[in-house]
């Protein structure tokens, strides 16, 4: 089998698992959400630079060669996260106003770059350099938002606000595609540093979580929905992490 074959079964395995990052709050945050219609403790930063990271990898897999895998991927993960905001905007009033200028601000930022990489640049191994260079800052942005929760962790001792699977999926995620960007094809037949990176970083930010979850597990209180008849109806979770 070609290293060319290798890599392209790779990247795909690396687009299931990347389907399970971006899919993985589904069950345990939005549907969540949606049926006790309100937002609790979570919060939707990992969404917004879940956002921005994946406009920029589209933008990236469309000006390198041999990265369709790479468009695929992020185009179905960036149709998520805007479905994820969609509902954070409907279920929390007090978050209606950042969520927009964050949005507001990622459209400005990618319009700006699109236009210096399209315009300004005529090289096509600059302007992925340029664009790599932004994918690696917003997909650390992404590995990163999580952070923000893991002190909450930390302090409250309470594992309730950081979905699990999130983590699993970020680790499996960047461990693959760390792999993909290793393997050397033609026409360029280099190492792609900037997935290489991204991911690299992502699974040992992602491993920092599991960790933490495997810690503060045992700690973390049980929950009591809406539905709980001892639990008055609308009353907030016990362990609730600031809203912003």
């Amino acid at each position: 089998m070609s290293w060319a074959i290798a890599r392209t079964v790779i990247g795909i395995i690396g687009n299931v698992t990347s389907f399970f990052l971006f899919g993985s709050p589904i069950k345990e945050v939005a549907y969540r959400i949606c049926k006790n219609k309100s937002v609790e403790g979570f919060q939707p930063y990992p969404y917004i630079g879940a956002t921005i990271n994946c406009i920029f990898w589209v933008f990236y897999g469309i000006i390198t060669p041999n990265s369709t895998l790479v468009v695929t991927i992020n185009s179905i993960g960036l149709f998520l996260q805007l479905v994820y905001l969609a509902i954070f905007l409907y279920f929390s009033k007090q978050q209606r106003r950042k969520i927009a200028l964050f949005l507001l601000a990622e459209v400005a930022v990618t319009v700006v770059i699109a236009c210096i990489a399209l315009l300004a640049i005529h090289s096509k191994s600059t302007r992925s350099i340029l664009v790599g260079v932004f994918s690696v800052l917003f997909g650390l942005i992404l590995y990163g938002s999580p952070l923000i929760i893991m002190k909450k962790v930390i302090v409250t001792k309470s594992v309730e606000f950081m979905p699990v699977w999130l983590s699993v999926a970020c680790f499996s995620n960047g461990v693959i595609w760390a792999a993909y960007a290793l393997i050397k094809v033609p026409p360029t037949m280099r190492i792609d540093w900037y997935i290489l990176i991204s991911n690299g970083v992502g699974a040992i930010f992602a491993a920092a979580q599991l960790i933490l979850y495997a810690t503060y597990y045992s700690s973390t209180p049980k929950s009591k929905t809406s539905d709980d008849p001892k639990k008055p109806k609308g009353s907030k979770p016990e362990v609730q992490l600031s809203e912003v």
